[in-house]
């Protein structure tokens, strides 16, 4: 059994939340014995020589640069991602093709590929998230440049009606994806957990850990900051990869806030588990929250905001906060009461079927007999 996979980023090291999807769904679709061609676009990764043991090939794709991708009649995500070799592999090797977002779907529609059995794994409504992502940015240009991508995204979302099945990642993104395309198969998210690994007992600190680069958790970054751990006693880890200068300086105005930004992944999985709250806020209620999804298999409390948590139907979970006040009283609630296995139970009874990596390689698996 073959099977192209077509993936907007280079999958190794899955370090950030699309590329985990995408890294474990590899793993767990070759576990099954799918032989996987693997194609990449990428534009700051490097080639990764791990992705042979899970895959028969590997191409790798530059993105084009954004004067290469002009005239932008289409998404920039969608446009940077076209190369006249991949297409020319998609329609000399006929196995169906899995296509990665709708960033990868530029030759979805192709006609050299009509026969061809497709499938898109959505990240996201895209066009949603970043007229979301628009409406938190404070720069009038780059408030424009989304504005602009969200509405040809909405536009090129049509596309989908060439694909034979859509994956969604979240229940409310599988009703969107019905309502709109008359098909969409509900896929949780890939992850690197297999059991829930999660300790009883008490830890010391707080913890929130994210890619700090990225705009959202960013925002959530500085939302702990200044409104809940200013005014709390109680330690703060915020642990991730490229923080921003403005998260330094304020984190460095506080002597129980800390950054730790080049953990490996040892050291990572180590403050997961021993963090007493996993402080996890998000202001996006968008595709699926990694993040929240690792800190369930691994850790204890977690307090998040409603957007976390919205249609995800892990809130059982999880100690949710509507308000800043809301967030303080949890963690000074919380903070000396021991993690109980009953909780660690209601995990399992939750995560490990729904959340289940082989199970979720199954439908997937199904579709291509």
């Amino acid at each position: 059994m073959q099977l192209h996979v077509v993936s907007f980023d280079i999958p190794h090291p899955a370090n950030y939340g699309g590329v985990i999807d995408v890294y474990y769904k590899l793993v767990a679709l070759a576990a099954k014995g799918v032989k996987i061609h693997l194609h990449c676009f990428y534009e700051d990764r490097e080639a990764a020589a791990a992705l042979r043991i899970y895959c028969e090939e590997v191409y790798y794709y530059p993105r084009k640069g954004k004067l290469s991708a002009l005239p932008l009649k289409l998404p920039y995500i969608v446009n940077s991602r076209r190369s006249k070799e991949l297409l020319k592999r998609l329609v000399s090797i006929p196995y169906p093709i899995l296509f990665e977002g709708l960033h990868t779907c530029y030759y979805l529609s192709h006609p050299d590929l009509a026969r061809r059995l497709k499938m898109v794994r959505m990240h996201n409504v895209e066009w949603d998230y970043y007229f979301q992502l628009s409406t938190r940015e404070t720069s009038w240009t780059k408030k424009q440049y989304l504005l602009l991508e969200s509405q040809r995204l909405q536009e090129f979302e049509g596309v989908l009606t060439h694909a034979q099945d859509i994956f969604t990642i979240s229940p409310s993104d599988t009703a969107y994806f019905k309502e709109n395309f008359q098909r969409a198969t509900y896929l949780p998210p890939f992850h690197p957990n297999g059991n829930i690994i999660s300790m009883e007992g008490n830890g010391k600190y707080c913890l929130y850990h994210a890619k700090l680069s990225v705009a959202e958790n960013h925002e959530a970054a500085m939302f702990l900051i200044k409104e809940v751990f200013s005014t709390l006693d109680i330690p703060l880890i915020i642990a991730g990869s490229e923080p921003l200068p403005e998260l330094i300086e304020h984190i460095n105005r506080y002597d129980h806030i800390l950054l730790n930004h080049n953990a490996g992944e040892g050291e990572m999985l180590d403050l997961m588990r021993n963090a007493h709250i996993h402080v996890l806020p998000t202001f996006q209620a968008s595709g699926a929250k990694l993040k929240l999804l690792n800190a369930l298999y691994t850790g204890r409390f977690c307090v998040v905001t409603p957007a976390m948590v919205e249609n995800t139907g892990l809130e059982p979970l999880c100690l949710v906060a509507d308000r800043v006040d809301d967030f303080r009283s949890l963690i000074k609630q919380l903070i000396d009461l021991p993690f109980p296995e009953q909780e660690i139970q209601r995990r399992k009874e939750l995560l490990l079927t729904t959340y289940d990596n082989e199970l979720n390689a199954q439908k997937i698996y199904d579709l291509l007999n």
